[in-house]
């Protein structure tokens, strides 16, 4: 009876009065409809099937966007300054050098050349084994998770896959996107150290990281500890003074006729949320309606699971997605990558909370 009463506790929408319920079931079937009817913008599905996570392809073999990190971690381990090679990289490929945050920052250049190929490849196998047993504690603390976890984390597992292709081992989005899952993994209320060090390498490496870490500070602040919402404050503070002296080693750099990035405010709606997450892991691979679908649901799945870290979920999860909406040309999918490894867990949450949801609005008398 005690484990029952847990496992009540654990679920958000059985507590949901009838009205609200049906509203929230409404607002569900809507939104998977509109995300089979709208799966994959042909933009971002030509983009996909040409530029495989970067720019057009040079070779068929790699990507120019890859190709220029590859160069990039070599020309590092010869002992050159990153800033010293850079723009000479970009203007190879015709890749804009303005604003300053076209040029990726200059972290994983810097890791992969004093790791080495093999190092990197060890690394990126190490971390994914790293979020899959951090996962696994952590769903095994829930009585209503615990004895799915094994399917948890073999979803899990799915979206972390591109840790294991040697291709991405310079992507920097593949390794954000593995940091964050192992910070959210990591992170409890009370005890939040190993999180912030995980987040905080994940922004050093991509300034995409950011809204999780400002999330993680407004969630410290909702509970009221304030020494976990410094913390955060605090990493977003010297984020930004890094980023500054990034900046201004570009703007060093640059020549008057050095191109500007095309704007990033692409506005793509729905279609942008879905295809950044379908197309930048394995359900690529699917139906496109039907992995679009999948990708609605494993919010559902978050949002139906009421703990602190189905709140955080549903909410990362969420905002990243109306981001993705906003921000983000066809060609920038592969930001997907940045939250699909944790976001897959969802699909093992959402037939519970679907029942939970359906049985909220239409109780039996």
């Amino acid at each position: 009876m005690a484990a029952a009463a847990e496992i009540q506790s654990e679920d958000r929408f059985a507590a949901w009065p009838r009205g609200r319920a049906r509203l929230g079931l409404l607002a569900l079937v809507l939104l998977l409809l509109a995300a089979v009817l709208t799966p994959v913008t042909k933009g971002a599905q030509r983009d996909a099937e040409k530029h495989e996570f970067g720019e057009m392809k040079r070779a068929p073999t790699r990507s120019a966007d890859l190709a220029v990190y590859d160069h990039a971690a070599e020309r590092i381990a010869k002992g050159e300054n990153y800033y010293a090679f850079i723009a000479e990289e970009h203007r190879a490929v015709n890749y804009p050098l303005r604003p300053g945050v076209a040029v990726r920052l200059p972290t994983l250049a810097y890791l992969n050349a004093w790791l080495g190929p093999t190092g990197s490849r060890i690394a990126a196998l190490a971390l994914l084994a790293a979020v899959l047993a951090v996962w696994w504690r952590r769903l095994g603390e829930s009585a209503l998770w615990r004895r799915w976890r094994h399917f948890a984390c073999a979803l899990l597992f799915a979206g972390c896959s591109l840790g294991l292709t040697d291709e991405y081992l310079v992507l920097h989005e593949m390794w954000t996107g593995l940091l964050l899952a192992l910070a959210f993994g990591l992170h409890r209320p009370g005890r939040w150290g190993g999180a912030l060090l995980a987040a905080g390498l994940a922004l050093a490496i991509r300034e995409h990281a950011l809204p999780f870490v400002l999330l993680m500070g407004a969630m410290a602040l909702w509970r009221r500890d304030w020494k976990e919402a410094a913390a955060w404050g605090l990493l977003v503070a010297l984020f930004f003074a890094g980023l500054a002296w990034h900046m201004a080693q570009v703007a060093a750099l640059l020549r008057p006729d050095d191109p500007v990035s095309l704007s990033w405010w692409a506005f793509r709606g729905l279609s942008g949320w879905t295809s950044n997450v379908v197309l930048s892991g394995v359900l690529r691979y699917l139906p496109k309606a039907l992995a679009a679908a999948l990708v609605v649901l494993m919010v559902a799945g978050w949002a139906g699971w009421k703990s602190p870290a189905g709140a955080f979920g549903t909410l990362l999860f969420l905002g990243y997605g109306v981001m993705f909406m906003i921000v983000g040309r066809v060609d920038n999918f592969y930001w997907g990558a940045v939250i699909a490894p944790a976001m897959f867990m969802g699909l093992v949450f959402a037939p519970r909370a679907v029942v939970s949801l359906t049985r909220a609005a239409f109780p039996r008398s």
